[in-house]
């Protein structure tokens, strides 16, 4: 399996957080088709050449931008929970995650204005978050594997079926809300689901 150090290149290098500190204020002001590299630049007070030195064009940027938010979310719930070695811990820590992406304030701006940019990694290929939130939910799986907590089989596979359930709760949960029904009681079912999914 990657290591989760291996999903954005120069993740740990401060001018690089800098550079996508500034990408994501752009993204927030004028959405993601108004954004250019040289406003990235602009913003972040260095040369254009110092940005296309990191990212060729704002595809390369934007993923890697993705990849530092969504991960950053996951794991910052997952820090947060008591347990993600037992079905109800993992249950708990992945209704945090998605109710967290759906109030992130990147996220809610593709949404509204880009939405079309979510579509690849919805209907034709796993991107790196999408990668990196797997890996991190398998490697809870097969820790509570060991301890007898979780049911035996493929890890990876258990992992990518709730991680796919959750793309509907985060990206889709407003059109099944209404009068009776909120996030609060499809929360819970998303919960349920994870649990009865990996229960022995």
């Amino acid at each position: 399996m990657t290591s989760l150090r291996h999903t954005m290149s120069d993740a740990t290098d401060p001018r690089h957080a800098a550079y996508l500190d500034a990408a994501r204020e752009c993204i927030l002001d004028v959405g993601w088709r108004r954004t250019t590299l040289t406003e990235v630049a602009r913003r972040a007070g260095v040369s254009r050449m110092t940005i296309y030195r990191t990212w060729s064009d704002m595809g390369s940027l934007l993923g890697d931008l993705m990849t530092r938010e969504w991960v950053g979310i996951a794991a910052a719930t997952r820090v947060a929970a008591a347990d993600t070695t037992t079905p109800s811990g993992i249950a708990a820590a992945a209704v945090s995650t998605i109710r967290a992406l759906r109030d992130n304030e990147l996220f809610v701006r593709i949404v509204e204005l880009d939405p079309d940019l979510l579509l690849p990694y919805l209907i034709s290929r796993r991107g790196r978050s999408q990668e990196a939130l797997v890996e991190i939910m398998a490697s809870e799986i097969e820790t509570g594997q060991e301890s007898g907590a979780i049911r035996e089989g493929d890890s990876v596979l258990m992992a990518r079926a709730l991680t796919l359930a959750g793309h509907g709760f985060v990206l889709s949960a407003q059109t099944m809300t209404d009068g009776t029904i909120g996030f609060v009681e499809l929360d819970a079912e998303y919960s349920r689901l994870i649990t009865r999914t990996l229960e022995p």
